[in-house]
């Protein structure tokens, strides 16, 4: 019994040294909370389960560019809220999509907009991440990117909602 115990502890030390001496060659290690489903906390979004959100999500891309890497889809946790979309991977702080959100409060007259592939968005800056939102659909979409995610996804999911949804003139007041 003693050898068969010493034998399983030497087998581990066996494996464990070799697995130091030949590193992990260029696999990372789960960060946590960036694999499995993520979750998301409900917010108010009147219009997710209007014609435009349903079609929306439906179309938008299985993959997003961030930086020189593709993020994939990424499941959303139970209860997932309507009209919600996550990309990301083990590597990358995960980009999320809602869709059918309330006008933003901070649209107004002056508002800084930026055009992307013909679709205006209104940057929310955060702490290591920014939210934007497409103003000048019939519904609001907000986009919550990573600051180190790049323009990418800003490009893919303009190009699409360009594609999909009919411009309409920004409301700049409620």
């Amino acid at each position: 019994m003693l050898a068969a115990v010493g034998l399983a502890v030497l087998l581990a030390i066996g494996v464990a040294a070799l697995g130091l001496v030949l590193g992990t060659g260029n696999q990372t290690e789960d960060v946590p909370g960036r694999t499995g489903p993520l979750a998301l906390v409900s917010i108010d979004a009147p219009s997710a389960g209007s014609p435009e959100c349903t079609s929306l999500v439906e179309k938008l891309p299985v993959g997003l560019p961030s930086g020189k890497d593709m993020l994939p889809r990424r499941e959303i946790a139970s209860p997932a809220p309507p009209a919600a979309v996550a990309w990301g991977d083990a590597k990358h702080d995960p980009v999320v999509l809602r869709c059918g959100l309330p006008r933003p409060s901070e649209l107004s007259v002056t508002s800084q907009l930026r055009v992307i592939s013909d679709v205006q968005w209104l940057q929310l800056p955060g702490s290591g991440s920014s939210t934007w939102v497409i103003v000048d659909r019939g519904v609001y979409v907000a986009l919550t990117v990573p600051d180190d995610a790049g323009t990418g996804p800003l490009q893919d999911i303009s190009t699409t909602v360009r594609d999909l949804l009919p411009k309409q003139p920004v409301k700049t007041s409620p």
